[in-house]
């Protein structure tokens, strides 16, 4: 399922795509459960928060209470950018407005539990001389039709940063095709190593006591458009994703929605996952060991 050369292309740019790494019925199945999980939802009105990858637009929604931080060991919604009116209510379909699910499906729910833990994953940790991967997180991403918002050019170490660098790698899932119209991934081929190497820029804690929650170090440095390509994906392909490679997505301004399954995975063998995280591991939940 994947192959030495995938190995080698994922080492040298950063990123592979591998089609039809997962089923239709494992897709479906997740896709499923989340139909189920939104049906049960229920976020107290002052906790809704819209999710945003725009700095500042980030730091004041995700940083304005602990839902977000508080969020590494359980499930919580996450939604859209003007999905609500001025009194908080749904301008949309509740299941029409979320952004993404997030982030310990891979613990909480059987059905993505199964999926993260499977042979087949274990399988690429293994081609990838990973001695003691543990899982981080996991999301459910849903690029909703027309609103489904742009995820501005990042490394995702920026985020889940360890001591060394280059511990991190993502597995992102398509549960339905990925194009360039609904808003597939880009990528800067290669710019995980050489003189593109590490981060520039991180999202951590703020100090106990401190408002906003979270704050950013640093700026983020300038990608030209032409740097990257698209990386468009069928339902049930994998991509692989250094933690230090750039990627982007573009908003979808298509009629079709682009879910996806993502989770990342940290080489916990002498590596050090930084304390100034957002998210952390907890007494309730730990960060799972995949070879179990």
């Amino acid at each position: 399922m994947f192959t030495d050369d995938q190995a080698a292309r994922f080492l040298e740019f950063g990123f592979v795509v591998v089609e039809g790494f997962f089923t239709v019925e494992e897709c479906d199945s997740l896709r499923t459960r989340i139909s189920e999980i939104i049906n049960k939802m229920d976020v107290p009105q002052h906790l809704l928060t819209e999710f945003s990858t725009q700095e500042k637009e980030q730091t004041e929604a995700q940083g304005n209470t602990d839902y977000f931080l508080s969020s590494g060991d359980k499930i919580r919604f996450f939604f859209e950018k003007g999905v609500f009116d001025s009194k908080g209510d749904f301008l949309l379909p509740r299941e029409k407005s979320l952004n993404k699910i997030g982030h310990a499906l891979h613990a909480r729910e059987l059905a993505f539990k199964n999926l993260t833990f499977s042979p087949k994953v274990k399988e690429v940790a293994q081609k990838l001389d990973l001695k003691e991967p543990v899982i981080v997180q996991s999301m459910y991403i849903f690029k909703q039709p027309r609103i489904g918002g742009e995820v501005a050019p990042h490394q995702d170490a920026t985020f889940l940063c360890t001591e060394p660098l280059g511990s991190i790698t993502g597995f992102w899932i398509a549960i339905e095709d990925a194009t360039e119209e609904n808003g597939c991934l880009w990528f800067i081929p290669g710019s995980h190593k050489g003189s593109s190497a590490g981060i520039t820029r991180r999202m951590v804690r703020s100090p106990k006591g401190e408002y906003p929650l979270i704050k950013f170090m640093g700026e983020e440095r300038n990608y030209p458009d032409d740097e990257f390509i698209s990386a468009p994906v069928k339902k049930g392909g994998l991509i692989l994703i250094h933690g230090q490679v750039v990627h982007k997505s573009a908003l979808n301004t298509s009629d079709k929605s682009r879910h996806a399954y993502t989770f990342h995975i940290m080489e916990s063998r002498d590596s050090h996952w930084s304390e100034e995280n957002w998210l952390q591991p907890t007494p309730e939940l730990p960060f799972s060991p995949l070879y179990i």
